[in-house]
Order: C-alpha cells, then sequence, then structure tokens
C-alpha cells in the first residue's frame, strides 16, 4: 500500500530536484490555486489537492526533455499512491503526456498551470507588482497579447476552463482569487 505524503514530504522532494527560486514559487501559487479549488468544489482531502499541485512540474528543472515520465518514475519510486502521479502525469497531457485530465483534482490542475503562470507574467509588469490588484479585465488584455508570455499555451487553459463546464472570465477571477488569498506566501 502507497504511502501518501504529507506536504512537508513534498515540499522536500520538489526542493530535491529544483532550485529555481522561479520554479519554486510558480510550484507555490499552484499548490495555492489546487487548495482554493479544492475547497470550492467540497473536497474533502485539501492537503492531497497541495501536494499534488506543489510537485507537479517535479522534473522540470532536472529533465526538460523528460517531463512528466520522469516525475512518474522518481514518484513511483517514493512510493506515492497511484491517483497521485496519475493526477501529476495528467497535466502535461498533449505536451509530455498521453493521459487526459479526467477526475476534477486533474482538470483543475490541467487547467491552472499555465494559467497562474500567465498571471505571474502579468503581476510582474504592473508597477504594483502585486496580484491584489490585478483585475480579469487587465489579465484578459494580456492574454489576448500573444507576444505576451509567448510560453504560455492559452489553448491549454481554454480546453481545461471547458472541461471544468467553466468559460474563460471565470477560470481568470477565480485563479486570480486563489492567487489573492495566497498572496502573502507568493
Amino acid at each position: 500500500m502507497a504511502k501518501v505524503p504529507t506536504r512537508e514530504e513534498a515540499m522536500a522532494l520538489l526542493k530535491k530536484y529544483n532550485q529555481s527560486d522561479a520554479l519554486i514559487k510558480h510550484a507555490l501559487a499552484v499548490e495555492a490555486v489546487m487548495g482554493y479549488f479544492a475547497e470550492k468544489y467540497g473536497e474533502e482531502d485539501l492537503e492531497k489537492w497541495r501536494v499534488i499541485g506543489l510537485v507537479h512540474d517535479l522534473d522540470y528543472e532536472k529533465y526538460p526533455e523528460e517531463r512528466c515520465t520522469k516525475t512518474k518514475e522518481i514518484l513511483a519510486a517514493e512510493g506515492w499512491p497511484e491517483d497521485y502521479i496519475r493526477a501529476i502525469v495528467s497535466h502535461g497531457w498533449k505536451i509530455c503526456s498521453d493521459v487526459e485530465p479526467v477526475e476534477k483534482m486533474e482538470k483543475v490542475l490541467y487547467t491552472i498551470d499555465e494559467l497562474t503562470g500567465l498571471i505571474v507574467a502579468s503581476v510582474l509588469m504592473r508597477p504594483s507588482k502585486s496580484v491584489l490588484d490585478l483585475t480579469v479585465s487587465s489579465l484578459k488584455k494580456k492574454y489576448k497579447n500573444k507576444n505576451f508570455a509567448a510560453g504560455v499555451d492559452r489553448q491549454i487553459i481554454e480546453d481545461g476552463a471547458a472541461m471544468l463546464g467553466m468559460d474563460l472570465t471565470e477560470i481568470m477571477e477565480e485563479t486570480i482569487r486563489a492567487m489573492q488569498a495566497s498572496a502573502e506566501e507568493l
């Protein structure tokens, strides 16, 4: 039987494979947003959602050419539960994985991974450098500019929002709210 990982174990593992401050901050943002959505959807296992968000890009820094594949190997070797591994691998669907997000948690991770990146890029362009005064209308302007944060795959955000039964405005609004709620830690 697989052992359920704690947040502390997840953080230690994340830092073992990632030294980049930007990647650690991205992981923390995704963790916070996953926790927000777990609460929004009334999920009982808030910690599970947060831990999965925290380690979703575990292999990104050391194994960029083996994304998701290497994470699956690492987490299996660490004895992580299969459903945790599957959720994490599914966030790379159509990019580096053929595992389609089917559970609500997987769909949220798939959608907000790219979206948190876009939000952070938008925040860094603001005079305040704060998510606290970011509006959906401001984010949508950045979103429409394909040259802005060109590495953000907007199609994934749109596909993920559709999977969740949300429109683009709603997923942006909820994700901004989630990041605002954790602004101090982020």
